[in-house]
C-alpha cells in the first residue's frame, strides 16, 4: 500500500437504495425475511459501509493488492425505504501496517441510519485466492470422504 492515506481523512460514498436491497431480498430463499417491511436491510448497509472503505483505499493500493474486511461493529438505528439516497462517510481512525480501522456513518437524508467501526486488511490478491482455493479443495476432499464413510455404513 502506497503512502498518502492519512489518519482523520474522510471520504464519502452515495447510494440510491433500489427495491432489491430491502430485507426481503437479503436471502430470497428465506421464508422469514419475506414477511419483513420493505426497508434497506442491515446486511446491505454493512456491505455499503465496506464498499465506501474499499473506494477510499483504492487509490492507495499497489497493483495486485486488494483488501478484505476483518471486523465490523455497527448499529443500524433507522429504517430507510427504497428511493432514498444514503451517504456513507468513512474516516480513517488508525493504520497499523496493512490493517486499517475506519469510523463509518450512514445517513439517508432524514436520519443517521448507522454508525460504528470497520477494519480492513490489505492483501496480496493472488496469494489470498490460492489459499482460498486450497481450503475449497480440502473441504471437498473431506466432504467426499464423509460421503463415502456414510455410504459404507448403510
Amino acid at each position: 500500500m502506497r503512502d498518502g492515506l492519512l489518519v482523520d481523512e474522510e471520504f464519502t460514498h452515495r447510494y440510491l437504495v433500489p427495491q432489491n436491497k430491502t430485507v426481503r431480498h437479503l436471502y430470497a430463499e428465506s421464508q422469514e425475511f419475506s414477511t419483513f417491511p420493505e426497508v434497506f436491510a442491515t446486511g446491505f448497509m454493512v456491505g455499503l459501509m465496506e464498499w465506501a472503505c474499499v473506494r477510499a483505499m483504492a487509490p492507495f493500493l499497489e497493483p495486485g493488492e486488494g483488501s478484505v474486511g476483518t471486523a465490523i461493529r455497527v448499529t443500524h438505528t433507522a429504517a430507510t425505504p427504497p428511493g432514498l439516497t444514503i451517504q456513507v462517510t468513512v474516516r480513517l481512525l488508525e493504520r497499523q501496517g496493512k490493517a486499517l480501522t475506519w469510523n463509518v456513518t450512514a445517513h439517508d437524508g432524514v436520519d443517521e441510519i448507522g454508525a460504528g467501526t470497520h477494519e480492513r486488511m490489505v492483501i496480496d490478491v493472488d496469494r489470498f485466492n490460492k489459499r482460498v482455493e486450497k481450503k475449497r479443495l480440502q473441504a471437498l476432499a473431506t466432504q467426499k470422504a464423509q460421503e463415502a464413510q456414510d455410504a459404507a455404513e448403510v
